[in-house]
């Protein structure tokens, strides 16, 4: 667990600085990639579904 916790954290911060520089590349993009990958098999993939199904409520129940 901790060292899935480690790449996570590792391909977190690649990610925001891959973001920050401006252009997102090939390499970048499998980074981004693979910080997803990492994330699902963690303990927060709940947490970050819910989240994103809250969210996904919220928007769809606005009405323009």
């Amino acid at each position: 667990m901790a060292v899935s916790i480690s790449v996570v954290l590792l391909l977190l911060i690649l990610a925001v600085i891959f973001v920050r520089s401006g252009g997102l590349k090939i390499s970048h993009a499998l980074v981004c990639l693979l910080l997803g990958f990492y994330l699902a098999g963690t303990s927060i993939a709940p947490t970050i579904s819910s989240g994103l199904t809250a969210t996904a409520d919220i928007v769809s129940g606005l009405r323009p």
